[in-house]
């Protein structure tokens, strides 16, 4: 069945690059609904959709745009109008896959388009810079970061195949079909390397009553989570790992930000809260440790990760934040807290055993908690079965309320 896909491009700088994809998507059968995004100049050759209307939905004459020649408001009117372009497309079911190439002012117009699409909708950016940090341009969403490898100038015996070869890609994700999969409810958690077997277990226990659970690497990337929550696709949130708050108290390499743990208080998600892993800060190779941390506890858990236990003063410090988020939370949540060891190297006998520090930390949660959240203190290590079971056992019990 032929599908439409949209080709996003400036086609007065790079109208020969577009009209090679547009012939590739031609070729394999698909139709191809150009959308021109170029500020400089005339088109190279007609789109469907020209460079003004882009503008004029980003809230700006295309003509105005020329005459200012301010590259970066080019840039932001351009990637308001194309989302907005996009999103009136895909609603109306007039697209089904997109495809965009560039540098960077490209590839912020073309991710712009694809991230305001939902997930599931193939999306494929040819960018001269996806070898380096990309989380800017796909946010929370399956945007497929293609290298160009050279730059987007020219066709040529390389760029071609780079060109032919995405388009190959995309249109493979378009033709290929979604196995039928049960709809269950949807369920998410967080899970460290130091906390994999609770979670595990917990994930276990909830698809046997009838929950599908997603599983988050607590790595400071929990913006999927939270816009997963904000789009009503989360019944609830097993929050295990809220290790990032100790990266963001002592300057780790892996924090979510401050507003970790907000989207979902004030969303009302029901949620089950654990301190998981918040007795370690994360860097990288020793070396990038700061020097104010020298003679702290260390553990070197991979070449390239090194692992700081916190003290007594961060613990109490980050027990008084994930308290005073709790508290905001406009739905049912509980903390479990286990006094044996909040991962799998704060246990006794193991190289971060430190109990008057999560003491610390414990003692703050509950001093700073609204007295109607409440508070479980289990006798066993994060990671010990019965503690998980507790913690499913009270995901259950809000959920069915």
């Amino acid at each position: 069945m032929t599908k439409t896909i949209a080709v996003i491009g400036a086609l007065d700088t790079k109208g020969q690059e577009f009209a090679f994809v547009k012939d590739e998507v031609e070729r394999r059968g698909h139709h191809a609904l150009v959308i021109d995004i170029g500020v400089i100049g005339d088109p190279d050759f007609k789109p469907d959709i020209p460079a003004d209307r882009v503008a004029e939905a980003g809230g700006t004459g295309l003509n105005e745009l020329r005459d200012k020649a301010d590259r970066g408001h080019s840039i932001d009117v351009m990637s308001k109008g194309i989302v907005k372009v996009v999103k009136e497309l895909y609603d109306q079911d007039k697209i089904e896959g997109l495809i965009s190439m560039g540098g960077s002012a490209g590839t912020s117009v073309g991710t712009a388009a694809m991230r305001a699409l939902p997930l599931g909708i193939p999306k494929v950016m040819v960018s001269t810079i996806a070898s380096g940090d990309t989380k800017p341009y796909v946010g929370t969403r399956d945007v497929v970061m293609f290298p160009s490898v050279v730059d987007v100038a020219g066709v040529n015996r390389i760029s071609g195949r780079i060109y032919a070869s995405a388009v190959g890609a995309l249109i493979g994700m378009v033709e290929t079909p979604v196995a039928e999969i049960e709809e269950k409810p949807l369920l998410a958690a967080s899970m460290f390397g130091n906390t994999t077997p609770v979670v595990n277990r917990c994930r276990e226990t909830m698809e046997k009553h009838g929950y599908e659970v997603l599983i988050f690497h607590a790595v400071g990337n929990m913006e999927t989570l939270e816009q997963l929550v904000k789009e009503n696709y989360i019944a609830g949130v097993l929050d295990i790992t809220t290790t990032e708050w100790a990266d963001e108290i002592a300057g780790g390499a892996l924090s979510a930000g401050t507003g970790r743990l907000d989207v979902v208080a004030e969303r009302g998600v029901p949620q089950v809260v654990a301190p998981g892993c918040l007795d370690m800060v994360n860097f990288w190779a020793k070396e990038t440790v700061p020097d104010k941390y020298d003679g702290r506890l260390f553990n070197e858990w991979a070449p390239n990760v090194t692992l700081m236990r916190t003290n007594e003063d961060e613990n109490e410090e980050m027990g008084r934040v994930l308290a005073q988020k709790a508290n905001r939370s406009k739905g049912p949540v509980a903390f479990f807290l286990p006094l044996k060891g909040v991962s799998m190297l704060d246990a006794p006998g193991k190289d971060f055993w430190w109990p008057e520090a999560n003491r610390a930390l414990f003692d703050s949660i509950k001093k700073h908690l609204e007295p109607h959240i409440s508070v479980y203190e289990l006798d066993n290590n994060i990671n010990d079965d019965e503690f998980a079971d507790a913690v499913t056992e009270k995901m259950l019990e809000f959920l069915l309320r």
